[in-house]
């Protein structure tokens, strides 16, 4: 299958098609690893790993996931190294970053407490 996208060995769920030749990398979230493709979005790559919740409401503290996948309704809110407020499915993936569920608006910037 040279040149042509297929389905990835290491994903037992079946859902990511990869193209060959893009490397592996991983990133944690909520302190867990995450293997993720190069070039696939966080959440993507949560997706395939089964992970639903990405964020809980302000008030009733409800989890939130996935919703449009295109940028739009901001669901998809997750702290990415620090920062609040990136849109997973929007953010591509790096190695080695750390992302968590985010609580509630996340206003407040966690980066300076990191080192970051």
């Amino acid at each position: 299958m040279t040149g042509t996208a297929a389905h990835d060995p290491h994903d037992p769920s079946g859902r990511r098609i990869v193209v060959p030749g893009g490397a592996r990398l991983a990133f944690t979230f909520d302190e867990a690893r995450v293997e993720a493709c190069e070039g696939e979005t966080i959440a993507a790559a949560l997706l395939a790993a089964g992970r639903q919740v990405l964020r809980t409401t302000e008030r009733r503290d409800e989890p939130r996931g996935l919703f449009c996948n295109m940028g739009v309704c901001f669901e998809c809110l997750v702290e990415v190294d620090g920062h609040a407020n990136l849109r997973a499915c929007q953010t591509v993936v790096r190695a080695g970053m750390r992302v968590r569920t985010q609580r509630g608006f996340g206003y407040r910037d966690a980066a300076a407490e990191l080192g970051e």
